[in-house]
């Protein structure tokens, strides 16, 4: 099994509100800052995306992929990697969950594979740049937005 890398961060807000800002793939370019454009390609019967392409620019790694997402419940999104440019495979999902009243632990867990060569050990710290952005951005959104 492939090596993951994971952080958690606690955001000032209930898990339904945190869970809509992580489903706005929309409103991705505003508060991700590596998300250049995000387009809905497929969703469900209930509305939640299942495929969703992005435009990706990390600086030196700009990419093209889509997506498929997993909704388990309100509180996990799980995705893998349907199609790149950059990458071999791509796992990831956050789990939400209650932290006191009006918190919320989100737990971000990604595995990526490049195709190009990489050590494993810059390949770890590169998912953890990308988690603690993520997660960071995303605090700031929803908590923006519940003032």
């Amino acid at each position: 099994m492939a090596e993951h890398t994971s952080s958690s961060i606690t955001i000032e807000a209930a898990p339904a509100d945190v869970m809509a800002v992580i489903a706005d793939f929309a409103r991705y370019p505003d508060w991700t800052g590596e998300v250049k454009e995000a387009e809905v390609l497929s969703a469900d019967e209930q509305g939640r995306a299942e495929r969703v392409r992005l435009v990706m620019d990390a600086g030196a790694i700009k990419d093209d992929q889509t997506l498929a997402y997993t909704w388990h419940g309100d509180h996990e999104v799980s995705w893998t990697l349907v199609k790149s440019q950059m990458l071999r495979s791509l796992d990831g999902s956050y789990l939400l969950k209650p932290a006191g009243r009006d918190a919320t632990e989100v737990t971000y867990q990604l595995t990526v594979d490049v195709k190009i060569p990489m050590l494993g050990m810059i390949k770890r710290k590169a998912e953890k740049v990308v988690i603690d952005r993520a997660l960071a951005g995303l605090k700031e959104r929803v908590e923006s937005l519940g003032k």
